[in-house]
C-alpha cells in the first residue's frame, strides 16, 4: 500500500511510466478481443490515471482500490464515474461490465494463489455475459533482481521527492522496499514503505484463470510490469 505517498504518486510515477501509450494499449487490446466493448470496471485502479485516459478514449469507466486515498484522487480526476473502497478478492457492486481490468502489475498484491482465484471470480462475477478480463501480471519466481537499487526523483510545485527502492525475495513474496526523501518548504521529512507481491509462474496463473473462469467469460493475461 502506497499509504505514506499516495499524494505524490502521481507527480513520481509521471517521471518513467508513460500511461498514454499504456492505456492505448489497453484501449486496443479490449476493442479487439469485443469490439462492443464500452463499459470497463478497473480493479486496484489506483490514483485513476488508465481510468480516466480510458474514459477520455469513449469508454464508461468504473474503479475501485483497497487505499482509500487512492480512491479519493481517483474520484477526484474523473468525478462522473464511480469509485469504491474495496479488495480486489472480495467484492461486489451492482453493475456488470464489458471488461473487467487490472493493470500495472496490481494482481501480485493479493500474495497467494488462493486469493488470485477469488479475485478472478470476482472478476468474472461483474462481468457482463461475453465479457472480458484482462490481468497485468507480477514477475513470476527467479526472475527479480535484488542486488540493484533503483532510484527515482521528481520535482514540481515547490516539492521535491527522491524515492530509492529495492528488492528482497522471502520464499513466494517479494518485498519492495521503497524509501522516500520529500522535501518542501517546511524542510525535508523521511518515509519508508514495504510492499509485499505474490510470485507467481505463468502456469500457475493460466490455472488460476481455468480455475476461475465461466463458459462466457474470455480472459488474457498480459506480460508483466518492469
Amino acid at each position: 500500500m502506497f499509504d505514506a505517498s499516495a499524494e505524490y504518486y502521481d507527480l513520481l510515477y509521471s517521471t518513467f511510466k508513460d500511461y498514454a501509450a499504456e492505456t492505448a494499449a489497453v484501449a486496443a487490446l479490449l476493442r479487439r478481443l469485443n469490439p462492443a466493448c464500452r463499459t470497463v470496471l478497473d480493479v486496484a485502479c489506483g490514483t485513476g490515471e488508465h481510468a480516466k485516459r480510458l474514459a477520455a478514449d469513449g469508454f464508461e469507466v468504473d474503479g475501485l482500490d483497497l487505499s482509500p486515498a487512492f480512491v479519493t484522487i481517483a474520484q477526484a480526476k474523473h468525478p462522473t464515474a464511480r469509485f469504491f473502497v474495496a479488495d480486489m478478492a472480495d467484492f461486489h457492486v451492482q453493475e456488470r461490465y464489458d471488461a473487467v481490468v487490472c493493470l500495472f502489475s496490481s494482481i501480485g498484491y493479493v500474495k497467494t494463489l488462493d486469493r488470485v482465484v477469488a479475485a478472478l471470480q470476482c472478476f468474472g462475477e461483474h462481468l457482463i455475459r461475453g465479457g472480458v478480463i484482462v490481468v497485468e501480471p507480477w514477475f513470476p519466481p527467479g526472475v527479480l533482481d535484488t542486488t540493484r537499487v533503483f532510484r527515482n526523483s521528481a520535482e514540481a510545485g515547490g516539492v521535491r521527492i527522491d524515492r530509492i527502492a529495492h528488492n528482497e525475495i522471502h520464499g513466494r513474496i517479494s518485498r519492495l522496499h521503497f524509501d522516500y526523501d520529500i522535501t518542501d518548504r517546511t524542510g525535508t521529512r523521511h518515509v519508508s514503505e514495504v510492499h509485499e507481491l505474490g510470485l507467481f509462474s505463468t502456469t500457475e496463473m493460466l490455472d488460476a484463470f481455468r480455475q476461475a473462469d465461466g463458459s462466457s467469460t474470455r480472459s488474457l493475461m498480459s506480460q508483466p510490469a518492469p
